[in-house]
């Protein structure tokens, strides 16, 4: 629960109708968690995360984000540097996609996102809220202020 601040929003909209966490250009940043990952090296764990999020091969170059120790900290994640450090961390490795909304790579505004979100029915809106209520209570965003006041989704430990 301790990962490095980042500027994540609901700001991708999913195939399957969700709205998903993405990093955005924000001054508003929360801590990310983080955990170790089994992989035989910086490739196998590339393929891996690609994988599980179901990036296709010819995107992970700019899907899946890198860093390694002598490296920058990336733009969204000034701090990357010295967190890694603090923790020991040689390498980190993290989903990139950009925010997304009626097909652009755009950020869509919160009002936006509570304006669609009201228009879904069905499976699609159980499966969008449920995104937003398992999604952990640190990442307190001001698109999920919204959502929750709006629609009552909050997180299930505060039902």
């Amino acid at each position: 629960m301790d990962g490095p601040l980042i500027p994540v929003e609901f700001a991708r909209q999913s195939r399957n109708g969700r709205i998903t966490l993405v990093l955005i250009e924000s001054e508003s940043v929360v801590h990310s968690l983080w955990a170790l990952m089994q992989s035989e090296d910086l490739a196998s764990a590339i393929e891996a995360l690609a994988c599980r999020e179901g990036i296709l091969r010819k995107n992970v170059e700019r899907h899946v984000c890198r860093w390694s120790v002598g490296q920058p900290s990336p733009r969204l994640i000034p701090h990357l540097s010295e967190w890694a450090d603090a923790h020991d961390i040689d390498q980190v490795i993290w989903t990139g996609l950009p925010p997304k909304f009626n097909g652009k790579e755009v950020t869509p505004s919160a009002e936006q996102v509570v304006e669609y979100l009201e228009r879904l029915t069905g499976e699609r809106r159980e499966i969008a809220e449920q995104y937003v209520r398992l999604a952990p209570r640190q990442i307190d965003t001001q698109y999920r202020r919204l959502i929750e006041s709006s629609f009552h989704w909050y997180d299930e430990s505060s039902d």
